[in-house]
């Protein structure tokens, strides 16, 4: 946005604690996102939960005031996308933004390619690109592949639940949807997939269309942000009321969790959150060792 189309600090609303899902642009970090939401909405206190790449798309959570307490517990760990892999050509970076490394002739019949990708599905170990963010003795992996060091990362544990073929055009192209688990590489598997056919792959497109309970339906695009600011914002109570199991609690327990004391159990092991009287967000809250504690407390003392 041009500086003089930016609202005043005058102009613009008190921000409001809560959550933002926001449709990724191509082209833009995940900070990125974060930068642009903290003018719009007028505040620092901004963070994201779920980094995408400059080359995807969509859904993309943020915590607003407050609502940064929440990212840490949120049930992110499933996610959903839809990536096009395209066959017989291998990069440096396992997408379309590295270098061509290997061309092949595509011979890839219908049998090979479900047999393949079944053969990613469910648990398996996955090897991290080399220009992925992990972490190798305090450095991002691709900080060392830029600054020429050769990077071998060990494989993880990861879960793909779903890896289905949505649509194959021509004979190089396949569009596909793949749910898994968080820390799966969708470029890395569009690379295993190309290794398991003998003719290489790399990862054209891609766009999350979920992450936990958030899907595109909730999502803004940072235009509609720049239009509605606050109004995009799901305010914190609302937000825990939609993402958690809900306990209300009458005015003499609401004082006791503003202080952070403990509840008698439910016998639901949470998190859960805690509404007083008046229906306003307190606390979240769990039940472990014979007591119900708070992990985040919202209400002032």
């Amino acid at each position: 946005m041009p500086s003089s189309e930016r609202p005043t600090a005058a102009e613009r609303p008190a921000a409001v604690d809560g959550l933002v899902v926001v449709d990724k642009p191509a082209g833009w970090t995940s900070h990125d996102v974060v930068a642009r939401s903290r003018r719009l909405l007028g505040t620092r206190r901004i963070g994201h939960a779920g980094t995408l790449d400059p080359m995807a798309t969509g859904v993309l959570v943020l915590g607003v005031g407050r609502g940064t307490r929440l990212l840490g517990r949120l049930a992110l760990t499933a996610k959903v996308y839809e990536a096009t892999i395209r066959l017989g050509r291998t990069t440096t970076t396992d997408d379309a933004e590295g270098d061509p490394v290997a061309d092949r002739p595509v011979d890839v019949g219908a049998g090979p390619l479900a047999a393949a990708m079944a053969e990613l599905t469910g648990e398996i170990d996955q090897v991290p690109s080399s220009v992925s963010a992990v972490k190798v003795a305090g450095v991002r992996a691709y900080d060392r592949v830029r600054a020429g060091e050769e990077v071998t990362l060990a494989p993880r544990r990861v879960t793909v639940s779903r890896f289905e073929l949505l649509a194959r055009r021509g004979e190089t192209d396949l569009d596909v949807v793949v749910a898994c688990s968080s820390g799966t590489y969708i470029r890395a598997l569009a690379r295993d997939l190309g290794a398991a056919l003998g003719c290489g792959a790399h990862l054209t497109a891609l766009r999350r269309t979920e992450v936990g309970p958030f899907g595109l339906a909730e999502a803004v695009t940072l235009d509609a942000l720049a239009e509605a600011a606050n109004a995009a914002v799901v305010p914190l109570g609302a937000a825990v009321a939609a993402t958690f199991p809900r306990r209300d609690v009458d005015g003499e327990q609401a004082r006791d969790v503003a202080y952070g004391r403990r509840l008698p159990m439910l016998g639901s092991p949470g998190p859960y959150g805690v509404f007083g009287p008046d229906g306003a967000l307190l606390a979240l809250f769990e039940e472990r060792d014979g007591t119900a504690r708070p992990i985040v407390v919202f209400a002032p003392a």
